[in-house]
């Protein structure tokens, strides 16, 4: 029989504390440098397809390999947090994606830079999974989207920084360098991390009246999940449907939208910096916006359920302009329209992860992230080798603009039958060992 650490000692101030939001800071840093890492490439795209003699084949290959190591890692990363923790789990996925980030360095064919990718997804499939169990144990529900949505926003911070940084490096340094200065990045938060992490009831700095904050929700069951008995529950394959059609067009727009202005208006590698600080200027705000836009429904009186799927509808419907964005003649025209459309993605990622701590057990919520992430990474793969196939034939970015507009709605449709109301699972124990004896999810 174990016992519960007694919470820390009383605190005076009036707010709940400010611990957790410092957690919260250093998931948005360590966001930022996954995102600075596998962007590289296609900053560089351009620039590497003509110097290494690259076709949209061989670029379409190099992304697949990363795809199909990040579906891998995401979901094996995700049962690695809930059983080694995350202290340890999250730090060790930094450290190791960070080595193989440098690594692309050394790289000169297109075998090389398959393998560097493919170490590379699979280290960094352990982001997500990691963060989203960090926010289910440091914050209660109310702030779990905004929770989310904050540390989201550093995909689109690392977006931002690495059009600024990686051509300057380039230019100045050589390619090579901007990999190797990027790389390092990952060890200076692995120090903070190390330093500052501990677990809500181990953590010296919380307070009494924050850790009640905290864990103002009702307690989870306390049982072991494992993957058998998670994929019987709609939760867990609403969650993962979500991802398989959302997650390839944030991907798409990673890889190939440098491409797609190089192509479309002639920037070079230099000229491509402002358009995106834009685009992703934009998708930081909707990151952080969609997350708010739920949390502060709920405070006003709305349901979970009707909350988070209006947060949801909401951000499907401003994706759907994208589709004009290779038709329009101006720059800054088709800037605005992938903006929008790129903010209403992170908007809408930040409520569809949270659906996950609605829904599941803080336990294996780490699990559950990994399973949806592997499905958004298969379909990610698709996606990869879709771009290279209709780009060697075509050259036109019509289809692949067209596809995002049909792709948020069809998934929020298909969440809503398999979810009509945010419920918990419904899980049924015997023993004293906490496993399930029967774990109904469909009807």
């Amino acid at each position: 029989m174990s016992i519960a650490p007694s919470p820390p000692a009383a605190c005076p101030a009036r707010s709940p504390g400010w611990v957790r939001w410092i957690i919260c800071g250093l998931l948005f840093v360590a966001t930022t440098v996954n995102y600075i890492d596998r962007q590289v490439i296609g900053i560089l795209k351009p620039h590497l397809a003509r110097e290494l003699d690259w076709s949209e084949m061989d670029y379409a290959r190099i992304v697949l390999a990363f795809q199909v190591a990040y579906a891998a890692g995401y979901c094996l990363a995700g049962r690695f947090m809930d059983v080694i923790g995350l202290r340890a789990g999250y730090g060790l996925a930094v450290a190791l994606w960070s080595l193989a980030a440098m690594a692309h360095a050394a790289m000169r064919s297109v075998a090389g830079f398959q393998a560097a990718r493919f170490a590379l997804g699979l280290a960094e499939g352990g982001n997500f999974p990691a963060a989203v169990k960090t926010v289910s144990e440091w914050f209660p529900r109310s702030e779990r989207a905004l929770a989310t949505g904050i540390f989201n926003a550093g995909s689109n911070v690392g977006a931002l920084i690495t059009p600024l940084l990686v051509p300057w490096l380039t230019v100045k340094f050589g390619w090579p360098a901007a990999f190797l200065v990027t790389g390092t990045l990952g060890f200076v938060w692995l120090v903070g991390w190390v330093s500052v992490y501990r677990a809500p009831d181990q953590h010296r700095w919380l307070s009494a009246r924050e850790w009640a904050h905290i864990r103002q929700d009702p307690p989870d069951p306390p049982v072991r999940l494992g993957w058998l008995q998670l994929v019987r529950h709609r939760q867990v394959w609403a969650f993962a449907v979500g991802m398989f059609l959302t997650s390839p067009i944030w991907w798409m727009y990673l890889y190939w939208v440098p491409d797609f202005l190089n192509k479309q208006y002639g920037l070079n590698l230099l000229q491509l910096g402002p358009p995106l600080v834009a685009i992703y200027l934009m998708t930081d705000a909707g990151s952080v916006a969609g997350g708010w836009l739920s949390s502060c429904l709920i405070r006003r009186g709305w349901s979970v359920n009707a909350a988070r799927k209006t947060a949801l509808l909401s951000c499907a419907l401003c994706v759907v302009p994208i589709f004009f964005a290779s038709q329009v003649s101006g720059l800054w025209v088709a800037v605005g329209l992938i903006g929008l459309a790129a903010s209403a993605h992170q908007g809408w990622s930040a409520n569809l992860y949270t659906l996950v701590s609605d829904t599941v057990p803080r336990q294996a919520v780490s699990t559950v992230v990994g399973l949806g992430g592997m499905a958004g990474a298969v379909g990610g793969m698709g996606i990869a080798t879709f771009m290279g196939w209709i780009l060697d034939r075509t050259g036109s970015y019509l289809i692949p603009f067209a596809l995002p507009g049909f792709a948020y709605l069809t998934a929020l449709g298909i969440i809503h039958v398999l979810l009509p109301r945010l419920e918990p699972l419904k899980l049924e124990r015997s023993g004293a060992d906490g496993k399930l004896s029967r774990a109904p999810g469909w009807p």
